[in-house]
């Protein structure tokens, strides 16, 4: 069975005979333990054209060490990863052609597109660690001095030596003194490696070339193909590296998914000019069905967190019955449900395809004559027609009596503000600081008009909730409190201000 573990660490390049400075007298540590020294050997596994690398998704078979067995390392956050462990299978530490366990293989699909991976390079590594504890011998932080040897395979064998610092949080550490130990190593002169692991600094070059800008690449005479394109990349990227995490439910991985996801079709919607709709309508059509699917899940996670702090919040003489365990209840054969459909669709051919498409899309994009011209030119009108979108469904609503066809129409405002707001995310590498504010405004104005839809949409759940606790003979009146609360929920006090703070952001842009 799997096992996972959160990895905070930071990575030091360091000379081979320079000395590490001292690790006693920290705030904080209580006792030095180690060093501690040890062999490591570790096969590395990828697809030909090393695609789990080129977003630092990384899976090894390790032999040596207290963790030995096969790794996958998923990226959560900047210096953050998530560790996915299986133990060997009796004898498999000594089979010379091991092959990765499918409770891994099958985490990375998005990344490999189903296809078979084999070794790409192998390392070895003579470790010297150090633990820094507290008093009580609780770890604080791991040290660790690697001498390591590493080996490519395939045409390009390359073999290279080199030694690095790594310090990693243990479970009662935190980030100070991760800082303390940097300005400590920094004064021995040992400074922050770029490598965001061992394999990525042995591969280096033969990394996966996608031909494609980095948004940290922009700048203002950038062309509207290099804005728009980046930012496919990045959703493109986050879709992948988030699958296994949403395989895995971790949280908010299924929201993060989505968002990846409704950016990257917002972005096609919008910047037509740059790639033909004709072009791109059957792949926004499959990003729809996806969003769609991540949404259900989505969906009774956002209403059960809802549900649960509106009762919590609520006097207690108005909470007649076990209302929460109702609530735990009702949502968790839902939500199980709603996650098994949502891996059977990760796990079809039609999810593959639609990953396929994004690739073709990223390698040879159809760009229109406009592509070329410099992008701060272009942008500008490009957000205005956007934005007209959300002024013509807010006063559609504006002119419609509270009920079913208002909310409609505020929710069809709220979908044009995400859309302006992702277009104008993808502008601010080019457009600066009005294009960030712009996209403040879009997001204060969506998350007003969603606390609204969240409401509308508890109704029937609320009705439902209701209706079953009568008929189990308990009290369904808690749930009718909370209907009463959510049919009384409603935007106006707040919307005309929030309008008006867009409207000042987008005329701001000329």
């Amino acid at each position: 069975m799997a096992q996972s573990v959160m990895e905070t660490e930071r990575k030091y390049d360091v000379d081979e005979n320079a000395s590490l400075p001292s690790w006693s007298r920290l705030a904080g540590v209580g006792d030095t333990v180690g060093p501690q020294e040890e062999l490591l050997e570790a096969t590395y596994f990828d697809t030909p054209d090393l695609r789990l690398a080129a977003v630092g998704v990384t899976l090894r078979r390790r032999r040596g060490g207290s963790d030995g067995g096969w790794h996958l390392k998923l990226p959560v956050a900047a210096g953050t990863r998530e560790e996915v462990r299986v133990g060997f299978a009796p004898g498999e530490s000594r089979r010379r052609n091991p092959q990765p366990p499918d409770e891994l293989t099958g985490l990375i699909r998005s990344l490999t597109h189903a296809q078979p991976v084999a070794p790409v390079a192998e390392l070895s590594t003579v470790r010297r660690m150090w633990r820094l504890t507290d008093s009580e011998g609780h770890d604080l932080v791991a040290i660790v001095d690697d001498h390591v040897t590493g080996r490519t395979f395939g045409d390009a064998t390359e073999t290279r030596t080199w030694r690095e610092i790594e310090v990693e949080l243990g479970d009662r550490g935190d980030t100070t003194l991760l800082d303390r130990l940097e300005r400590r190593l920094d004064k021995a002169g040992i400074r922050r490696s770029d490598a965001p692991s061992k394999l990525a600094r042995l591969l280096g070059p033969r990394l996966l070339e996608r031909g494609v800008p980095h948004p940290s690449t922009l700048h203002r005479r950038s062309t509207l193909a290099s804005v728009l394109l980046a930012y496919l990349r990045t959703q493109a990227d986050a879709i992948r590296v988030l699958d296994p995490a949403v395989r895995r439910q971790r949280p908010e991985s299924v929201h993060q998914m989505r968002v990846a996801i409704r950016r990257m079709r917002s972005a096609l919607q919008a910047y037509r000019m740059v790639i033909p709709r004709a072009a791109t309508r059957d792949l926004t059509t499959e990003l729809a069905w996806l969003a769609s699917v991540l949404g259900t899940a989505r969906d009774l996670e956002v209403l059960e967190q809802r549900l649960h702090e509106e009762v919590r919040v609520l006097p207690a003489d108005l909470v007649l019955g076990p209302v929460q365990a109702q609530l735990t209840r009702y949502f968790a054969g839902r939500q199980a449900r709603a996650h098994e459909e949502l891996v059977a669709a990760l796990d079809s051919a039609r999810y593959l395809a639609l990953l396929t498409a994004i690739d073709d899309l990223l390698t040879d994009p159809p760009l229109a004559a406009a592509a070329r011209e410099r992008a701060r030119r272009r942008l500008t009108p490009i957000l205005d027609r956007t934005y007209r979108r959300v002024a013509a469904q807010l006063k559609t609503a504006d002119e419609l009596p509270p009920g079913q066809d208002r909310d409609t129409a505020l929710h069809e405002a709220r979908k044009a503000a995400k859309r302006l707001r992702y277009a104008a995310e993808a502008a601010s590498p080019a457009l600066g600081t009005p294009a960030r504010r712009l996209v403040s405004r879009a997001k204060q104005l969506q998350e007003l008009l969603g606390h609204h839809q969240d409401a509308t949409v508890s109704l029937a759940a609320l009705r439902e909730l209701g209706a079953d606790a009568h008929l189990e003979g308990g009290n369904g009146f808690t749930f009718g409190v909370l209907y009463h609360q959510a049919m009384a929920t409603s935007p106006d006090a707040e919307l005309r201000p929030a309008a008006a703070k867009l409207r000042r952001a987008v005329k701001a842009l000329a």
